[in-house]
């Protein structure tokens, strides 16, 4: 008989393939842009639905016409800034040397650490650091996902050291709103957690094929691992159940379609499938992206840019018919 050859199945580039530590990504690399003003925002995932633009990429074979597209819901209502943070360069990384808090906060940050009575410091006090970066909360309570308690993490700031002072000084305290970042047209890297899938059995994790029906023990299992088997165990490559899905992922650049504040031009008849009707300024994103429907995306500034820059596609048409099956 020929001898049977077929590539692996599953990328071995994400290993181990456990679960994210939390429901909001973290984000470990930032972008270099000169401007001072934050390399990142957050959203909710809303939903889908799909346009008509039309399509101006010089070499497409549909230029010029009128495309459908399917794009997704961020809501983005404002991120409100509650810290300063210090840090100093040290051999191992930034290490967090000083934090200034601002002077009012929300009562709903109360859910999610404890507040300190007295701010200690000042922000003149503190000279010798070599980056800043800013702590902020999300706001669920303007969103219709029925939910109080912020989201917090830190974004980082571009510009030289006196321009991220200045503008962290401005902004401590004060609600950032996502069109001071970033801009239509613009493309994105977007963090999350994907959607949780439970325990799967390796033909819904790897891909791998069915056996015959006529073999043994198992059709759906991954088979004999032949004769090598000296190292007395079956090794981590070959595909096998496990849990699936509620991973942390990164997708790069993806083209924003449209920033807006006016509602009445997204909601659809009912409002959107488990997530309700859009209250606040909105992106739309060119395709899909992870996560399940009321998940925190962070998405910002890409890291490796395309080079080709393309004009903002003229949007024609956005589909707000009912999203509830009729």
């Amino acid at each position: 008989m020929p001898k049977t050859k077929s590539p692996r199945r599953g990328s071995l580039q994400y290993s181990p393939r456990k679960r994210a530590k939390k429901e909001s990504a973290r984000v470990r690399s930032w972008a270099n842009i000169q401007e001072a003003k934050l390399l990142g925002f957050a959203g909710y995932k809303v939903g889908m639905t799909h346009v008509f633009y039309t399509n101006n990429r010089a070499h497409s074979t549909t230029k010029g016409m009128e495309i459908s597209c399917p794009v997704t819901v961020i809501e983005c209502p404002p991120l409100k800034t509650i810290s300063i943070k210090f840090y100093k360069k040290t051999t191992y990384g930034l290490r967090l040397c000083d934090e200034i808090l601002a002077n009012k906060l929300d009562k709903e940050l109360a859910r999610k650490i404890k507040i300190p009575k007295k701010v200690k410091k000042k922000i003149e006090d503190i000279k010798d650091y070599d980056d800043i970066r800013l702590v902020v909360q999300t706001q669920p309570k303007l969103t219709s996902i029925g939910k109080k308690k912020p989201e917090l993490f830190e974004i980082a700031i571009g510009g030289t050291k006196d321009a991220k002072l200045k503008y962290g000084q401005e902004k401590l305290g004060k609600d950032i709103h996502v069109h001071e970042i970033i801009s239509e047209g613009q493309e994105i890297d977007i963090h999350g957690v994907t959607t949780g899938k439970g325990f799967q059995g390796p033909i819904k994790r790897f891909g791998i094929g069915l056996k015959s029906h006529k073999s043994e023990k198992s059709r759906r299992g991954p088979g004999s691992l032949g004769p090598w088997c000296g190292q007395g165990h079956v090794m981590w490559r070959i595909a096998h159940a496990g849990r699936m899905g509620y991973h942390l992922r990164t997708e790069y650049n993806k083209l924003i379609l449209k920033i807006s504040d006016k509602n009445e031009e997204i909601n659809p008849a009912g409002g959107f499938v488990r997530y309700g009707l859009v209250k606040n300024p909105y992106i739309l994103v060119k395709g899909s992206t992870i996560g399940p429907v009321k998940r925190l995306i962070r998405f910002n500034f890409p890291i490796r840019p395309s080079k080709n820059k393309q004009e903002v596609p003229t949007i024609s048409y956005i589909s707000v018919a009912s999203k509830q099956g009729n």
